[in-house]
């Protein structure tokens, strides 16, 4: 049997070193040296599909961060040259500034091009206030994010290149590492969702930004989508002899391709057919009640859809209440079956689980696991796993053996305790 494959995040000087090499092999030695930035991806404990529904999610951020090697361009120049260590043959990417708009880049070059448009939008900083002038740069990405899992790699080069950003072109927004400034980071996490909303195109919500520049180390983030606020949320598996173990079951997704799209096109229909300016107005199980009834008079197969896609989100802000309160109590060994009923109604009424997923989930919990679930927009990606700490190789192993036996790509592994936010 093949041994489970392993996924370490860099250490920050190893991730610092790593983009400035690569910055050195692209644009040589000469000229101001660079700068570099990072963030991390992300892994949602629970509250999934709920961000553009105006509910409530709670991620974590991963220790694996995406760094960018950032020089501003000579005064006076828009001119903005990207390249990236995970796209080599894409080799220099050169573009003006203002040339850039909604359908203009696309690729990984959106997200990055994206964040810069997106700040140098009219009111788009604190309080209204336009922007100081975004110029160009040079700038190099480098990655221990896994691309294409699930875990945020986007928001991940967003939100490297946003903190890049403010602190090259003064905006005063991120704060420090050790004094963040939560209501400035929030600020630029919406210049993230409009660069990946508008230039990159994915109808994405709001908690994978959040995330990837507000979550604190050691707490999960407990995101009210309704209104951009926060609570952290102490999360110290390590002290009750837990561990998160993430499985990257190299299931590709993407969230362009149309099916994230649809069903937050069918939850925004269904909220407008109940009078309600989202979702996470409706309460309790009276209030589903006469949610199902309304949307059922439709009539038709859409409205079956609708009724499970609207049970899915309403119950699924619930689990994340429940869950929180578990943490506030102390009662982490508890929120194994959250997990479970999480995946159960993802798989079930959102229909955005698949093969993969579904054996990585089941694998885990009979290997020992306290819980299980996938995490991220689903149609691939990854699963996450509560288990014992010292259980980890065994629940990694059981899954690998498992995909193994059914004929499927390996999976990967990664630990995620809950780490630092972009700096």
């Amino acid at each position: 049997m093949t041994a489970p494959r392993w996924v370490p995040a860099w250490t920050a000087e190893e991730g610092t070193a790593r983009a400035l090499a690569a910055f050195a092999a692209r644009f040589g030695t000469d000229g101001a040296a660079p700068s570099v930035w990072s963030a991390p991806g992300r892994v949602n404990l629970i509250g999934e599909h709920t961000d553009y529904n105006g509910g409530l999610c709670l991620p974590i951020a991963l220790p694996h961060r995406t760094y960018v090697a950032l020089r501003p361009a000579p005064a006076g120049s828009d001119v903005v040259r990207l390249a990236s260590a995970q796209e080599p043959g894409a080799g220099l990417i050169e573009l003006h500034l203002a040339d850039v708009g909604p359908g203009t880049v696309d690729g990984w070059t959106a997200y990055v091009l994206g964040v810069a448009w997106a700040l140098g939008q009219p009111g788009a900083l604190r309080g209204g206030a336009d922007a100081p002038t975004i110029g160009g740069c040079d700038a190099v990405v480098d990655s221990c994010v896994p691309y294409g899992a699930g875990l945020s790699s986007s928001a991940a080069l967003e939100a490297s290149v946003a903190v890049a950003l403010d602190a090259t072109f003064g905006l005063g927004l991120a704060g420090t590492a050790e004094q963040p400034d939560d209501a400035g980071r929030a600020v630029l996490a919406a210049a993230c969702v409009r660069a990946e909303n508008e230039i990159a195109g994915a109808p994405t919500g709001g908690m994978d930004q959040s995330a990837s520049l507000r979550a604190q180390a050691g707490h999960a983030l407990l995101l009210d989508c309704l209104d951009g606020s926060v609570r952290q949320v102490p999360f110290d598996l390590a002290a009750h002899g837990l561990a998160l173990l993430v499985i990257d079951t190299r299931a590709e997704h993407a969230l362009v391709d149309g099916q994230y799209a649809a069903r937050r096109t069918t939850c925004e229909a269904a909220a407008t057919r109940l009078g309600l300016g989202t979702l996470r107005e409706i309460h309790g199980t009276g209030g589903l009640a006469a949610a199902f009834a309304s949307l059922a008079s439709a009539g038709g197969a859409d409205s079956d859809v609708a009724v499970r896609r609207v049970r899915h989100v309403v119950t699924e802000i619930a689990r994340v209440e429940d869950f929180v309160a578990l943490l506030d109590a102390g009662r982490v060994r508890e929120v194994g079956p959250l997990l479970d009923a999480s995946h159960a109604s993802l798989r079930d009424d959102y229909e955005v689980s698949c093969r993969e997923l579904d054996l990585a989930v089941a694998t885990a919990r009979a290997a020992g696991a306290l819980g299980a679930r996938m995490t991220g927009g689903g149609f691939g990606g990854s699963a996450i796993a509560l288990v014992e700490a010292d259980a980890v190789e065994a629940v990694a192993a059981a899954i690998a053996a498992a995909f193994e036996s059914a004929e499927l790509t390996a999976p990967a592994f990664l630990l995620s305790p809950p780490s630092a936010p972009a700096a």
